[in-house]
């Protein structure tokens, strides 16, 4: 019946409930946005994901309206998800991508590594003295840990990011301090020369750098500028002869940054726009050495946790960096920072899996021999089910770990949406897992010795550096809606004309229909689930149309306004993350089953239970977003926040009256 309906532009138009004029998008990289007022906005802000379209000239809409619209499908599963799409391409079958060569060689790394932080590593050393003991540092130098990934004949081990993985779950499992020592180092340090560095950069820093002959800091938070690194105030200035810049400014909480010799630093300075003539302050990225004269650092700063790491203020006064510094193009800085902020992302959640690994052998260990009420403490429910989310968050984390470094390793290009909801995730279920640790241990946990209230200080940095949690799920979100409004927008185009897009639209229009009528809109993962999860994998496909729907839904009614419903957003990346989740277990589940692992019928339980709580999440969070209930939520939570911060803290009247 529905290929005979005339598909004029407004029958189409009322069937796909798209409104005129629809969402043009802002975006313009993978990490950040622009505005109409030309604004720039770190990967946090996000501010502007979503515009209306500007009005087409009459040659452009007289060109739409002859044009077949392609389809441009994105292979990232993340992406998909937003637009109720299904995409396995990167997540199914849970990715192998290490040859033998490549195994057998990240085998003959383990054991030794293992053994060093085992034996030679002393993390509580390395707290109480807040740095990392000299003998384990050229240890550590020595092992080639400072340079994992920088090519061999550059002086480094030239591992893969699976590799890479494999090893920083190692260090995360023994000393976090250490971990982020070698990461501000490489994963973000020198990242960006191996990212962005021409071939005489490379050659000229990377083997000074792989030894640990030199440290490397990457300098990109000031005073102003913390999410927002869009607002940095260090500037760069160019000189009359072109052959350096100048560097004045300050950072701040620079990891590695009274130790470090070479720094990755971010600086406006001011470009040319070679079309309209225009001057305009960007951000570039330099090479700065301190041998260069003019880099100075504080004290160590006093923290928290992760102790052993060195982080310090960083002032550069009049820094001569020569024009041959310039890392990528003058005036790319941003898109420098976020690439290496990005592509590093995935190792957080390798080590945080680590750290979590052995958090859970203590609560493991003590439960196993501790005896309460005459019975050994693993018997009682209340216990099990600890152990048992311990265990699954531990595997969650694992599995996008590994499933993104695969990924990256064959070539992926979309992985920022992935990236960032395994850092999100990985370290809130480090700090859970973490915490209930402590509590299985009791008092034994709370006390110095038993290690964990080192680990649980350590922690919570992670919620923080390298993209808030708060960001990144902002981040996560108008990704999300961004790709869906893009959708949006091409059917648009396609609706001017109907009859050369008529495939296109009756697949849209019949994918609405369905959704509102409460059925399947044809998804389905039989093909690529092992038939043993086949009920879990009906779940995550059901998942991805109702976040869809709900996603269309929001973008239809807020338009552009959405970047202001942080509510809203919060909950949508909430769903996002779960959902991703589930496809990641699901995945690994499959593969362990299909390849009769010893582990597969415990992945499969773990995969099961994830999936049909997380399921039920969403489903609960998708609900509260159709419902008005949600709106007076929200606007109460609105005025008690408005009216604590202008009291300047608790309202409510003390219960005594004094």
């Amino acid at each position: 019946m529905m290929q005979s309906v005339r598909w004029t532009p407004a029958v189409c138009q009322r069937a796909l409930q798209v409104v005129t004029p629809t969402i043009a998008l802002g975006f313009r990289s993978p990490a950040c946005f622009v505005i109409s007022n030309g604004r720039l906005y770190a990967s946090h802000s996000a501010q502007a994901v979503l515009e209306k379209a500007a009005s087409e000239s009459t040659a452009e809409v007289k060109t739409a309206t002859n044009m077949k619209v392609p389809s441009l499908e994105s292979k990232s599963f993340a992406v998909s998800m937003f637009k109720g799409q299904l995409s396995t391409e990167q997540v199914f079958p849970f990715p192998s991508v290490l040859n033998e060569e490549q195994s057998q060689f990240l085998k003959e790394l383990v054991g030794p590594v293992s053994k060093f932080f085992e034996e030679v590593n002393d993390p509580a050393k390395n707290d109480a003295l807040e740095k990392v003991e000299d003998g384990t540092m050229q240890g550590l130098k020595e092992m080639g840990a400072f340079g994992l990934q920088v090519p061999a004949d550059l002086g480094g081990l030239g591992l893969t990011n699976t590799q890479y993985a494999r090893l920083v779950e190692i260090v995360g499992m023994h000393d976090l301090g250490v971990g982020i020592t070698l990461g501000a180092h490489q994963s973000i340090g020198f990242k960006g020369i191996l990212l962005f560095g021409n071939k005489k950069q490379k050659e000229k820093y990377l083997p000074s750098l792989a030894s640990g002959e030199k440290i490397a800091a990457f300098c990109l938070t000031e005073p102003a500028s913390g999410s927002d690194a869009a607002s940095i105030k260090t500037t760069a200035v160019k000189s009359e002869c072109g052959q350096y810049y100048t560097l004045n400014g300050g950072k701040i909480w620079i990891s590695n940054g009274g130790i470090a010799d070479i720094f990755t630093v971010f600086a406006k300075s001011q470009v040319k726009d070679e079309t309209t003539g225009e001057v305009k302050d960007k951000i570039s990225a330099f090479i700065a050495e301190k041998d260069f004269g003019g880099v100075t650092s504080g004290p160590p700063e006093k923290k928290m946790g992760i102790k052993a790491s060195n982080t310090a203020e960083v002032h550069f006064d009049n820094v001569r960096v020569p024009a041959d510094n310039v890392l990528g193009e003058i005036g790319s800085g941003f898109k420098v920072a976020m690439n290496i902020l990005n592509n590093g992302r995935f190792g957080m959640a390798a080590a945080l899996s680590g750290t979590m690994k052995g958090v859970i052998s203590k609560a493991v260990d003590h439960a196993a021999n501790r005896t309460q009420f005459g019975n050994k403490l693993h018997n009682f429910g209340a216990i099990q089910e600890k152990v048992a989310r311990m265990a699954m968050l531990q595997y969650v984390s694992e599995s996008m770990a590994y499933m993104i470094s695969a990924n990256m390793d064959m070539g992926a290009t979309e992985f920022q949406i992935e990236a960032a909801i395994s850092k999100i995730f990985a370290s809130e279920a480090a700090w859970n897992v973490s915490d209930e640790c402590i509590q299985i241990m009791g008092g034994m946990g709370f006390m110095k010795d038993a290690g964990v209230e080192r680990v649980m200080r350590d922690l919570r940095i992670f919620r923080i550096f390298e993209g808030t949690n708060d960001i990144l799920r902002l981040f996560v979100a108008l990704n999300g809606f961004q790709n869906a409004g893009n959708q949006l927008k091409n059917i648009q185009k396609a609706l001017k004309n109907p009859i050369g897009n008529a495939g296109l639209l009756v697949s849209e229009i019949g994918k609405r229909i369905k959704r509102r009528a409460g059925m399947s809109t044809g998804l389905s993962l039989k093909s690529v689930v092992h038939p043993e999860l086949n009920s879990s994998g009906e779940l995550t496909v059901k998942a991805i149309e109702e976040l869809g729907g709900v996603v269309e839904i929001l973008l239809l009614k807020h338009g552009k306004k959405i970047v202001d419903e942080q509510f809203v957003l919060m909950r949508v990346a909430d769903s996002a993350i779960d959902l991703y989740a589930m496809v990641v277990v699901l995945s690994r589940a499959s593969r362990s089953l299909s390849q009769g692992l010893p582990s597969a019928e415990h992945e499969k339980v773990l995969c099961e239970t994830w999936c049909t709580e997380t399921y039920a999440r969403i489903t609960k969070n998708m609900k509260e977003l159709n419902s008005s209930s949600s709106k007076q939520l929200f606007r109460n939570l609105r005025a008690i926040s408005k009216a604590v911060v202008e009291n300047g803290g608790i309202v409510s009247a003390h219960p005594l009256g004094f």
